[in-house]
This record gives structure tokens, sequence and C-alpha cells, in this order.
């Protein structure tokens, strides 16, 4: 569903002489949409004179300079740099005045994914209509005594150190969000704002805006009037702080057997279980449709991290379902079967019969040549539009690639891959299956010369990487399950001190372009690998119509650091040993 909201406001001076009141709305400009919309009204204390100027001011900063900050902000720290800066600026002229001149209230609501955020100081109100339920969403920062409650406690200006109130809450399609000065609710109890707002449903948000003030006035207000509404008619997709805010929101649901029932989910098996998050197989009682269902093992629910990392990965699967590589990937349901959202937090995949090719060669099975690069064409293709998107998925493996008994091939589990918006935890996590890894993130490289140097520092995994960890699971496959460099377990480095065994020795039907496209795949030498997925795809594509050349066999050196010193060191002990048969046995 598209980003879609009516925006109205209305302002009257009323029985003063100047308005000082103002309000604002700003949408994004085409390529930011990420940002959403922000709306903002502010009234201008009368005390000095310039109440106009400071609410002007300050509303009309914070909706531009808000388009202008990073979109990796949170929302709440995009307003409080705004709002601060403001602030230092109004307080720095008041400093020198008094009494001071340019003070207002404000309260400004953006609507951003599937959320809201709300910036509060002062008597300014939001309120929520939502359901036929009139929710406050602010609280006046006002003197607590009727005979002093014009007076505010907080506003923007007054203190170099402002104070501001921030919430944050999800947005659902229908809210009517109502940004108010104190001439109109001042007059206007909740009861009141909420019939005029419901007798009035049918109409745009200007024709609510208006009603409001109108009915304001014909209730005595003697203040200025603004009233700004608005209507949540469409959302965007999900952004990552909603589901990082749902993440640490939601409970971990309780683990769960078969028969158990959640939402509306019926288990039906417990597919995967890793200590760290556990996988079930679940029917929908309703369509009796099969899901996969992916949360945290409950022993991990209080880890942060371990809910930041299942979020983000709930947030990549979602934004990949938008674009091409979607039909090479598990979709991800952000709504479920009910139409409901869930009362814990964990994931919901669809589920497709067939096998990953794991299972298949754990039972055997001989992968064809033509199987065999069918698959790894691919799984190519469908990396290449991760790397496109800046996606690096870090686990390729025959257990990650799953045959559906739909004919298509997909990738399976985005838990650890990188985005750029992944959490710092995972982005330092040696991810991925050790015997997949290439050597650049063990620390092993080629030095000129041919010396592997096993200690250098460890790069960080890019696209190459996961071409690398296809070039294994091709091996695999043409084959029978062998891997080039050999079973590395967790927590053991690889090695990388031989080349591997041409595919062709295990396999004899392997021809011999396929070797060198293998061997190029797998190359303990980053600079002799395939730079792109578009490349190893034509590779495998033109075949031996336009094979690759062979790699070049490594010299001893290169394959073993110290050979020189073990040669070194055996024609040093032959040497001695001749020196001491010369010594005691040699006539002198």
């Amino acid at each position: 569903m598209s980003f879609d909201i009516d925006i109205g406001f209305t302002s009257q001076t009323g029985k003063k002489a100047t308005n000082e009141d103002f309000a604002a709305a700003m949408l994004p400009e085409r390529g930011q949409e990420g940002m959403g919309a922000i709306v903002a009204i502010a009234d201008g204390v009368s005390t000095g004179g310039m109440g106009r100027e400071a609410a002007q001011t300050t509303v009309t900063s914070l909706v531009r300079d808000y388009f202008g900050t990073p979109e990796t902000w949170d929302t709440t720290v995009a307003l409080d740099r705004i709002i601060g800066a403001q602030n230092a600026w109004l307080a720095g002229i008041n400093r020198r005045r008094h009494p001071a001149l340019g003070l207002c209230t404000l309260t400004a609501l953006v609507l951003r994914g599937q959320s809201y955020a709300l910036a509060h100081v002062g008597d300014t109100r939001a309120y929520l209509l939502r359901g036929g339920n009139l929710t406050q969403l602010s609280i006046d920062h006002v003197v607590d005594h009727p005979d002093f409650s014009h007076q505010l406690l907080r506003s923007v200006g007054l203190d170099e150190r402002l104070v501001v109130d921030y919430s944050q809450g999800d947005v659902q399609v229908g809210d009517v969000f109502v940004l108010l000065s104190d001439g109109v609710h001042g007059r206007l109890n909740d009861k009141k704002l909420k019939a005029n707002l419901q007798a009035d449903a049918a109409q745009d948000c200007q024709a609510l805006s208006a009603a409001l003030v109108a009915a304001a006035l014909a209730a005595g207000s003697d203040d200025n009037a603004t009233a700004l509404v608005v209507r949540v008619r469409g959302l965007l997709d999900s952004t990552l702080a909603d589901e990082n805010r749902h993440a640490q929101q939601l409970p971990i649901p309780p683990r769960l057997k078969v028969g158990d029932t959640i939402d509306g989910l019926t288990v039906t098996a417990t597919v995967a279980d890793s200590g760290i998050n556990i996988l079930y197989q679940v029917r929908d009682v309703a369509t009796r449709q099969l899901y996969a269902l992916k949360t945290l093992n409950p022993q991990r629910a209080h880890d942060t991290q371990e809910r930041a990392m299942l979020a983000h990965e709930a947030w990549l699967a979602k934004r990949m379902m938008t674009g091409r590589a979607a039909e090479h990937l598990v979709q991800v349901h952000d709504v479920l079967p009910t139409g409901l959202g869930p009362s814990g937090f964990y994931l919901l995949y669809d589920w497709h019969s067939g096998e990953t090719l794991q299972q298949m060669l754990d039972r055997q099975q001989r992968f064809s040549v033509p199987q065999a690069t069918t698959a790894a064409t691919h799984v190519a293709r469908a990396l290449g539009r991760l790397h496109r998107q800046s996606v690096i998925h870090r686990d390729i493996k025959p257990a990650n690639l799953h045959q559906g008994e739909d004919g298509l091939l997909r990738i399976l589990d985005l838990g650890v891959a990188l985005s750029g918006r992944e959490p710092e935890a995972a982005r330092l996590l040696h991810a991925g299956t050790p015997s997949y890894i290439n050597p650049e993130q063990w620390g092993f490289r080629l030095r000129p010369g041919g010396v592997v140097d096993k200690d250098g520092p460890q790069e960080p995994p890019d696209a190459q990487s996961d071409l690398f960890a296809l070039g294994v699971t091709l091996y695999q496959l043409l084959s029978g399950g062998r891997l080039p460099y050999g079973d590395v377990l967790p927590y053991q480095s690889g090695r990388y001190f031989r080349d591997p065994v041409p595919p062709s020795r295990h396999q004899p039907e392997v021809p011999i372009w396929l070797d060198h496209v293998v061997l190029k795949a797998v190359a303990r030498d980053k600079r002799q690998r395939f730079e792109t997925a578009e490349e190893l795809v034509l590779a495998l594509e033109r075949g031996a119509s336009r094979p690759l050349t062979a790699p070049p066999a490594a010299p001893l050196i290169q394959r073993d650091p110290a050979a020189l010193w073990k040669i070194a060191l055996v024609v040093s002990g032959v040497m001695n040993l001749l020196l001491v048969y010369w010594v005691l046995f040699l006539p002198r």
C-alpha cells in the first residue's frame, strides 16, 4: 500500500488583534519518501510582542530542516537536533532582552513508515482518533492550578536547555491525528472534540479543521484558534525503526510444541533450533495454508542485540520483496492471515514444499553437470540482484538453497546479511559457515612474491565473499559433497595452503571448462576470482564456447610459506650429519 495522507489546517485570529499561531505541513520530495511527512503547530507567547515571529520561524525551520537530516537517523533524534538548534537561537536573542521577546509552544508530528513520532513543548496539544476512541497524546506544560493554567512551564526560547517530550507509536489506516492550539482545546473538551470529528467524519481534513475552529469560536474562545488535521489513508512499508520498535516491545513467544496455537496458527513441526532462533512449521487454522514461523529462543528473550538482528532480518526481507530479487527469496508477511498484528515478536514466511541442496547431498543424490550449473546460475543471478541493492548474504551454502516443488530455487535465511543498516553486533559478528568463508575473512592473503600471510588483518565480507561461498557450493555439487579446502569446524580457521583438486578428479563427467570456472571461483588469491555475480553467470552460460583459461598453479612457496625454511633445515641437517661422520670415522 502506498503512503497516502490527507492534511487540512485552519487558523483564525478570533477576538485578538493579531494571530500568533502558526502551522505548517511538508510532504517528502521524490526520492525522500522514506522520510515520511511532517506537520507542526506553534502558539507564540504574546509577552514581549514577538510571539508570531517565534512561532513562524520555529515551525518553518522544523518542517524544512527535517528533510535535510540523514535518513539513517531516528526520527526523534532528527527532531531533537533541529528543535535544540532553534531553541538555542531564540534563547540567545532573549537573553539580551527583557522581557523575552520570542517564545512559543510547539507540537510536531512525523508520520514515517508505519509509525509516528511526536515532539511536544508547551500547551498546544495532539490527539489521535482511532476506532471511535479519542486519545490525548501530549501533556500540557503549565502550572497545575486553575488560576495559573495559562502560565507555561516550558516553551521554545525560554531556557538554553530545553526539555522536549517525545513519544512514538504505530500508525494504522484510518487514524486521524489532530493538532490544536489552546484557543481550540481550551473551549472544546474531549467529548466535544470527538463529537465534532465523528459528526463530520466523511468530510476531508480541511473541512474538519474548519469545523473545529468554528466550534471553538462559537463556544466563546477569546484566543487565536488553530486546528491541523491529518488522516492516514495508506501506509508505507515498515521502516527499520518500526521493526526495531516492535522487536523491543513485543514479547517472545514461549517454546511451542506440536499442536500449540498462536494467533490462529497451529504448530505442525519444529523445523530447526539453533539455540538462538527457532523455526516452526505452522498451519493457518482457517485456510489450512502452511507457513514458516521464525522467532528467538525464549532463553534469548532479554537479549536486545538478538532482537535487533531479527528485526533487521524482517525489515530486509520485506524490503527485498519490492525488487527483482523477490522471486529468489521466500516472502515474509507483514500482516497475519487474520488481518491482525502478531501478539509476539516473530517472522512469518511462506512455506514451500521441497528440500534444500544439503538435504539432497545428505541422501547422496548425484547432481549431473547440467543440474549443478543451472542451480549455480540461478543463485548467481539472485546474488547479483542482492548485491546491486548493497546486500551481502554472508551465508551461502547448500543448506540455505532450497529447491521448491514449484521448480524455483530460493535463497534462505537473511539473518546475518549486511545491508548498511544492520546492528553493530551483526556487523562485528564473524558470521557464516567456516568451510564457505573466503580466506580474507580469516586473515589469509597473498603478498607480493607469492608468500602467504596468515596473520594479516581480517577483511570484512563483500560481494566476492558470497561468490566464493557459491563456488564452494558448486564444487560440492560436482564432487559428491566434497569441499575444496576440506571441512572447517566452528571456531577453527580455514586452511588455504594448497590448491583444490579439480572437480573432474571426483566426477569424470565434469568438463575441463567447468573445472576452470570452479577453480577460479574458489581461488585462494582474491585477485584471481570473479569480481561480480554477472561475470560468474556469463562464464557459466558461455561454457565451452568461450572457456576460461586455467588458473595458474600455485608454486610450492605459495602453498607452504615455511617450505623454504623446511628445505634449509633438511639441507643443514644433512650437512651436519656428514660433518659428524667425517670427524668421527674418516682417517685423518
